[in-house]
């Protein structure tokens, strides 16, 4: 095998035509026939334009729910729509951060972005991982690409944008632009990119950049790489300028063309994301963000790589490892929980024990108290019957003492009757 191995490859040609060199063509019927997916995530302040910037990029109107600036917390709310341009079918998820900057406390703002990265990430891990897949016709969630909406009325970044933006750059790829830029001047304009571009570099964020390897598109690319970040005006709004209806907006000045390049950069951004560099967003979110995801996950679960000992690497011998180390920790947990639990019989034991004690000296101490009132009782019952003896027998004496009164009043007047007749 090692000699084989380090043999030369050898460029042979063909005497006739073999036909393989059709098989660009047999990928593009196929890509077409399964279609796409494109998934882009609006992060921005509640009504900075996000919803019209969508609708005028795919040229069409989507659903989309009006937010308020009450809510408590920062909601996504993602939306997917089939659409079809020639002979080639477009699933297009929308994901919304409804909520974002209106909080109070913005702190924990960026989280609830995080969070939702990472579960599309887990659902395609999962879905890698299961024995029976279904890659081919399973439906990627992954986020392609984060538009970052930066309000126009400050003079640099918020604090929040760099906090969130530097959260953001490893888990997907970040292309900032600047809304609603017909409410600024050219220069300022000009000023407020330079600025952006300044802190980003300063903070260490790392946004999105068009790749230069391709010679087809390494020019245009390379120049815009340089006009970052964008700075786009959306409309759906037909309004006439001349003798032709464009896209815009008409003020009392004057009008805004959404596609006029002097006006601003909306065709610049279509051309990026859409015309030339799609393939290379959704490449550069399963080669470098799912994989760094992936990776961390994978070691999070104890998978390695082949060492530099060339030992081949065993997923039976990393299952048996995970295995008895899983078993292992549920020995612990289940010994720790039966000592807490012991713990806590314990504890009950010895505070019904504590209780039984109080209760019985209560008890104790009621018995006494009944015992003393009892006797108190009976000494005031002897009390009272040596009084109602005593009483009664002052009662007989003073009846007696007024029967002889009585007897002797009665004789006094016969004696006196008896005197007058003689």
């Amino acid at each position: 095998m090692g000699l084989f191995s380090n043999e030369e490859k050898r460029t042979l040609e063909l005497s006739g035509h073999v036909g393989f060199d059709s098989l660009p063509d047999q990928l593009v019927s196929k890509a077409s026939a399964q279609g796409f997916c494109f998934n882009i995530l609006c992060v921005g302040e509640t009504g900075i334009g996000k919803s019209t910037l969508m609708n005028t990029l795919f040229n069409t109107t989507f659903e989309n729910e009006e937010a308020s600036h009450y809510g408590q917390m920062v909601e996504l709310r993602p939306h997917t729509y089939e659409l079809r341009e020639s002979n080639v079918n477009l699933k297009l998820t929308v994901v919304h951060t409804v909520g974002f900057g209106d909080q109070i406390n913005k702190e924990q703002s960026y989280k609830p972005i995080l969070e939702y990265i990472d579960a599309q990430f887990a659902k395609f891990l999962e879905e890698e991982l299961k024995i029976k897949r279904s890659l081919f016709n399973y439906h990627d969630t992954r986020i392609h690409i984060c538009l970052y909406f930066i309000a126009p009325n400050g003079h640099s970044l918020k604090s929040l944008d760099l906090v969130t933006m530097k959260k953001l750059d490893s888990k997907v790829n970040i292309i900032p632009v600047i809304a609603k830029a017909d409410t600024v001047s050219r220069n300022e304009l000009e000023k407020l990119k330079i600025k952006v571009m300044s802190e980003l570099v300063s903070n260490g964020v790392q946004i999105y950049q068009f790749p230069t390897e391709d010679e087809a598109v390494a020019e245009i690319n390379s120049s815009m790489n340089t006009l970052l970040p964008f700075a786009v005006v959306g409309s759906v709004d037909d309004v006439k300028v001349g003798n032709k209806m464009v896209k815009g907006r008409l003020y009392p000045w004057g009008s805004v063309e959404v596609e006029n390049e002097k006006h601003c950069d909306f065709v610049k951004l279509r051309e990026m994301v859409l015309r030339v560099n799609m393939e290379d967003l959704r490449e550069q979110t399963h080669a470098r963000h799912y994989e760094l995801y992936r990776r961390c996950k994978l070691e999070e679960m104890g998978f390695k790589d082949t060492g530099t000992d060339s030992q081949s690497f065993s997923l039976q011998q990393t299952y048996e490892t995970k295995r008895k180390e899983f078993i292992v920790e549920l020995q612990r947990k289940e010994e720790e929980m039966r000592q807490m639990f012991v713990n806590k019989v314990k504890e009950t034991e010895a505070e019904l024990k504590e209780k039984e004690k109080e209760l019985h000296e209560r008890f104790e101490q009621l018995k006494r108290m009944h015992q003393e009132e009892k006797k108190n009782l009976e000494e005031k019952r002897r009390e009272l019957e040596e009084e109602m003896n005593a009483f009664n027998r002052r009662k007989v004496a003073a009846e007696t003492l007024m029967g002889q009164a009585l007897q002797g009043c009665s004789q006094q007047p016969f004696k006196k009757d008896k005197d007058k007749k003689k």
